[in-house]
């Protein structure tokens, strides 16, 4: 309990975390380090599976809880990491969590931004993602935080459905794969390195768009 007094006397963060976030590994790789954290429950909130992904979204829902950790001690860079993580289709919201021996406290949380999207099901489960999956999402998120950390990238807004998402600036070179904004005012990005690999593309857009073959001439 410690730990969240003290976060909250010295005006640091605390972050409500129930899907990959619960691994030690993950958040390692993305703040250079494992913050206290505590075990807390968020009533009245669902977590379920998102198609095609291996993450989970939570959303309102009454009679349902979710079992997470809260992160304790996050700096507002930490915070600022874990945003550029989640992306906008999370939005960051304020919600209060029961901590073991029944204390509440006020936390972020990352909630999915549309409740009806159609793309979520059932229940997420912790335990199956961290022997089927997190040993490549490991890897994925070390290889998002390299492209995060380059002296001279620039994140610049891509749209798509009402959502926008981050995504690293990169110069065009032959040979390379343009990604297909896959509406009337959608936008296609001509990729070429690391982003032709859609592991990385995950990480950065939380999903793999339509792409194409192409080459860069002159």
């Amino acid at each position: 309990m410690g730990s969240v007094a003290a976060a909250a006397a010295m005006d640091a963060h605390m972050v409500f975390v129930y899907g990959s976030l619960m691994a030690d590994e993950v958040v390692h790789v993305l703040l250079n380090r494992v913050p206290q954290s505590s075990s807390a429950i968020l009533n009245n909130y669902h977590r379920c599976g998102i198609k095609g992904r291996v993450y989970p979204a939570i959303i309102p829902m009454e009679d349902k809880s979710v079992e997470g950790r809260v992160l304790c001690e996050i700096t507002q860079p930490e915070l600022e990491i874990l945003d550029t993580f989640e992306a906008v289709e999370y939005e960051r919201h304020t919600v209060e969590v029961s901590l073991p021996e029944e204390q509440k406290v006020q936390v972020n949380a990352y909630v999915w931004g549309n409740k009806d999207d159609p793309e979520l099901y059932g229940e997420w489960d912790f335990e199956e993602w961290k022997k089927s999956h997190m040993s490549d999402f490991v890897k994925m998120t070390a290889e998002f935080m390299e492209e995060v950390q380059q002296p001279d990238s620039k994140t610049r807004i891509a749209s798509k459905d009402g959502f926008t998402s981050p995504i690293m600036n990169e110069p065009a070179t032959p040979a390379a794969v343009a990604m297909d904004g896959g509406s009337n005012d959608g936008h296609k990005v001509f990729v070429y390195g690391s982003l032709m690999a859609d592991e990385v593309v995950s990480i950065l857009l939380k999903r793999v768009p339509p792409s194409s073959p192409a080459i860069l001439y002159g």
